[in-house]
């Protein structure tokens, strides 16, 4: 398995929010898939898209990002051709709001990993809302691995064995619940650290959520993950 990230640079056309970053990358990301018919077609199935991705960079300490700046956007996947995909048509990709201008792309290095930590908000959907007023932590550490788990076995086609551990401790940087935009709804979601077991497995997966994010939504710009090797 390879992580590939690209480093997309956009011009803004008109002030963002910082509320509303994901959902306006989102919309840039989902106009250069519907370029090609194939790609409409994995945009609009509902399945595990194996690509995450960051909000703007530098951050802007006011909360919003102004219009006439450049800001780098990090794109991840484990899908070369996806990659190759977004190298072609991501480039001059503009709405409304953005216009794209260059990308340049990397391999991530695979080698022990430390630590993960979530730069844009985890989400867990459950009926009901936010899963602190619903489940356990115990259920959401549970799904939090099997999420990971399904999303490796779908990819790579085979079934690991789930009796390993993923990490030594989570923690949550969030004192409340951090409120994401998403299809007129807001969902909740939470930032968090995970220090990461050395079993092979932990760290595969550990590597695997670097290009496809933690727990879901990660296509809306959800779960994106830094992290710090040993």
């Amino acid at each position: 398995m390879q992580v590939y990230e690209g480093r997309l640079k956009v011009f803004l056309l008109k002030d963002i929010s910082i509320n509303s970053v994901q959902e306006k990358i989102s919309a840039l990301i989902d106009k250069a898939l519907v370029q090609n018919e194939k790609m409409a077609v994995f945009h609009q199935k509902i399945s595990y898209k194996n690509y995450c991705f960051s909000g703007f960079y530098p951050v802007e300490s006011e909360r919003v990002y102004r219009q006439d700046k450049i800001y780098t956007i990090q794109i991840r996947t484990i899908d070369e051709n996806l990659m190759n995909y977004f190298q072609e048509h991501l480039i001059n990709a503009y709405t409304e709001e953005m216009k794209s201008l260059t990308m340049t792309v990397r391999k991530i290095k695979k080698i022990p990993i430390g630590r993960v930590y979530t730069l844009t908000p985890l989400i867990q959907k459950f009926d009901g809302g936010y899963w602190k007023e619903i489940v356990t932590l115990d259920e959401f550490e549970r799904r939090l691995k099997e999420n990971l788990i399904k999303k490796y076995n779908n990819f790579t086609g085979e079934k690991c064995d789930e009796d390993f551990e993923l990490y030594t401790h989570l923690q949550f940087d969030n004192k409340g619940p951090i409120s994401c935009p998403y299809k007129g709804i807001t969902l909740l979601g939470d930032k968090i650290t995970l220090q990461l077991a050395q079993n092979p497995m932990a760290q595969e997966l550990a590597y695997m959520a670097l290009g496809c994010g933690l727990g879901e939504n990660n296509a809306r710009g959800n779960g994106f993950c830094a992290y710090k090797y040993l």
